[in-house]
């Protein structure tokens, strides 16, 4: 007969690596199921190249994306200029690598701004019954409301008074990252907002009410960790808008002025040279593309890896 020892042994030997399943915390069995999905993977690799080269990239090719060389004005692809040269004689591939860099933090703060507001409004909303229906009237407002439009005129409004307030280049960035940050939150406080009425019901809240925990304490140790799945699949989604939205606006010549050339400036730039030099616009474009497609799969995997009856399987 084994004894009480043994047994316990055994029963332990069963979780080590030597005797079976291995014991996994929630972060590895999230990026198990993870790497389950290949778009995911592709995507999370391609990502990472594109902010790897949008970082890096003008360091190591060397050519100031600024400089102007009228003595060579949209020169064809050569070992000196990779991807030629624009009308005033300026690198493309360095000014595409430095636009990547713009576009690339609008997108993530933009998205940052809009996450915060639209999580923060779907909590409120969904804890608070007496503020859900007010909230949630304002965001069928904005989900109203024809969104292009909308930034066409806040741009044209607070243009001029932002680069008189904090200089043309942080004036502009903080505009167009507010103008998409707070058109862009309603999907993530609907989604929040019906996880967190779910979750109010749940026997861990509701035995938090009834030692008499603060509110404020549910929501933060309770409520916002359990609501992180949705909120992190809107912050890869929101990261795909948010670029879009600047490239659309730089394309219509109201988002960043030329000497800024982000990937929606530089194929703005770059309509009326097609025909002499049309890797202009088709760089920056399949960038642009790139990205929105590597964010929305790395968007597709995590929902996929942090589904628990997905994650269970």
């Amino acid at each position: 007969m084994a004894t009480t020892h043994e047994r316990i042994e055994e029963a332990t030997s069963l979780l080590t690596p030597g005797g079976g399943e291995l014991h996994r915390s929630l972060r590895q069995d999230v990026w198990r199921q993870f790497k389950k999905h290949k778009g995911a993977v592709v995507g999370l690799v391609l990502l990472g190249l594109i902010v790897f080269a949008t970082i890096f990239g003008p360091m190591l090719y060397g050519i100031d994306p600024y400089a102007v060389d009228t003595s060579i004005t949209n020169a064809p692809p050569s070992p000196d200029h990779v991807l030629g040269t624009d009308n005033l004689g300026r690198d493309v591939l360095a000014r595409v690598l430095v636009g990547g860099r713009i576009s690339l933090a609008v997108g993530f703060a933009a998205m940052l701004f809009g996450l915060v507001l639209g999580a923060g409004i779907g909590i409120i909303s969904g804890y608070f019954r007496k503020l859900d229906g007010p909230l949630m009237r304002v965001t069928d407002l904005f989900l109203a409301l024809p969104i292009l439009p909308l930034l066409l005129v806040i741009i044209m409004l607070w243009r001029e008074p932002l680069k008189a307030a904090f200089g043309e280049e942080l004036g502009i960035f903080l505009l167009v990252v507010f103008v998409i940050g707070v058109t862009s939150w309603m999907q993530t406080a609907r989604v929040v907002r019906g996880d967190v009425l779910s979750l109010k019901e749940e026997e861990f809240v509701l035995a938090a009410n009834s030692i008499g925990t603060r509110r404020r304490n549910v929501i933060m140790r309770h409520i916002l960790p359990n609501t992180m799945s949705p909120i992190m699949v809107s912050a890869a989604l929101g990261v795909a808008v948010a670029i879009i939205t600047e490239s659309a606006l730089s394309f219509l010549g109201l988002g960043f002025p030329a000497s800024f050339p982000t990937w929606g400036r530089l194929l703005f730039d770059g309509t009326n040279y097609l025909q002499i030099s049309p890797l202009r616009s088709i760089v920056p474009g399949i960038l642009i593309s790139l990205t929105v497609m590597s964010v929305n799969y790395i968007g597709d995997g995590l929902r996929d890896a942090i589904d628990p009856r997905l994650r269970s399987r």
